[in-house]
């Protein structure tokens, strides 16, 4: 286990931002061969550092444990794989890629992404650790290497000739738990002018939209832009744009290129987004203490609609297994006495059990066999995508229930 100081700075994390209690990993889901077994409960508390204000977990599970067999496949979102598209098509166009280029791409999970590139003739390698899910990328003939990323797979790839024009970080920056091992793999594998895009969800968002469930184990650190900044600066890369997404309930898409690099001037934007976290109090410890009650309240909210629902003689169903979705649902105590089951139409799940709230995984066409009166949608983030793959639920009277940023219930 790490140990409570910064992993970025190595100061003592005395502050507390967000005490969810005890959890298990969000995405261990369990066969119900094994249901007759304990989960393993972990603290999850986030702390923000009091030196460099970067927030983040106090105690994690080591990445292999979490990441070496990995149950999400993003190409089981429309509205995901369309993101990735659109980026393919802009960056392409911005940094005028072809067949000479070569573009990496670390998480890069079942090749949702870089099959853009590869359709354009354009040099891809996939850097994935969960062998399970590299394998589908593989069978697509995406070039996927089966590797942690960091300072020796970045020496690996420079040593076959392999820097980068491009390399892409698309909401995995939370997910390391070495952070100056992973910047500085960036830049060792980057070319002279070549370019970094991160993709990460925003704290303020975060903090100002109360989406406490996204703080899971799997999550070591929560960005602001400020961090994110002061910490590939201290690594040789200069943060030259910044682009502000609706992604993951508002994330950034950051670029950053070698500091020495002439290209790429810093644009306007950059300072902005700092300006508003300036104003918001993110440049100072006391803007961090407040998020904690909007937690808390947001439980109460959520199970006294719950209970008087279920009181009512009305029936709950749950859409979704994300990770953000079983902290929620461990957090605010949620189980099968409140939501009957939950549904997801990646088959990699189906069939399995929640973690921790045990909420049984089946197939979407179960809501309409069963008629629920409410569904509760997990990953908030994906209501417009769901609201409309559902929409047959209306035909008896059923109505959706988004729980984040409080709860809301939707026709």
């Amino acid at each position: 286990m790490i140990s409570a100081r910064c992993r970025n700075c190595d100061a003592a994390l005395v502050t507390s931002f967000c005490d969810l209690g005890l959890s298990p990993l969000a995405n261990s889901y369990v066969d119900p061969s094994c249901a007759s077994r304990g989960d393993l409960f972990l603290p999850l508390h986030a702390f923000v550092c009091d030196a460099c204000l970067l927030v983040q977990l106090s105690q994690s599970e080591s990445p292999e444990a979490i990441f070496s067999d990995y149950a999400y496949f993003s190409s089981f979102s429309q509205s995901w794989l369309d993101h990735a598209r659109r980026y393919c098509d802009e960056v392409i166009s911005l940094l005028h890629l072809d067949s000479t280029s070569y573009v990496v791409e670390i998480a890069s999970n079942d090749g949702y992404l870089l099959q853009n590139f590869v359709t354009r003739g354009i040099p891809v390698l996939g850097i994935e650790p969960a062998a399970n899910v590299a394998a589908v990328a593989q069978e697509r003939g995406i070039p996927t290497a089966v590797k942690f990323f960091g300072r020796t797979t970045a020496d690996w790839l420079v040593s076959q000739g392999s820097r980068a024009d491009l390399v892409i970080g698309n909401n995995v920056l939370a997910h390391v738990p070495d952070l100056a091992d992973f910047v500085d793999g960036l830049r060792r594998v980057l070319k002279p002018d070549g370019v970094v895009t991160l993709e990460f969800p925003h704290l303020l968002r975060l903090m100002e939209s109360n989406q406490f469930d996204t703080i899971y184990h799997e999550h070591f650190s929560y960005f602001s832009l400020l961090a994110v900044r002061r910490i590939l600066a201290a690594h040789g890369l200069r943060l030259f744009d910044v682009q502000e997404l609706s992604t993951h309930g508002g994330s950034l898409r950051i670029f950053a290129t070698h500091q020495g690099s002439g290209a790429h001037p810093v644009g306007r934007t950059v300072q902005a987004v700092i300006d508003e976290e300036q104003r918001r109090g993110l440049d100072r410890v006391a803007g961090y203490t407040e998020f904690a009650d909007q937690v808390r309240k947001t439980k109460r909210k959520l199970l006294r609609f719950l209970v008087d629902v279920r009181d009512a003689g009305q029936t709950v169903v749950g859409y979704g297994a994300p990770a953000k979705g079983n902290t929620l649902l461990n957090y605010c105590g949620i189980g099968a006495d409140l939501v009957s089951y939950t549904v997801d139409r990646s088959p990699h799940k189906q069939g399995k059990l929640l973690p921790g709230s045990r909420l049984r995984i089946l197939n979407p066409d179960t809501v309409r066999e069963t008629q629920p009166d409410y569904i509760l949608i997990l990953p908030w983030n994906l209501e417009a995508e769901i609201c409309e793959q559902m929409s047959f639920v209306r035909e008896w009277g059923g109505r959706f229930v988004v729980p984040i940023p409080e709860v809301r219930v939707v026709s």
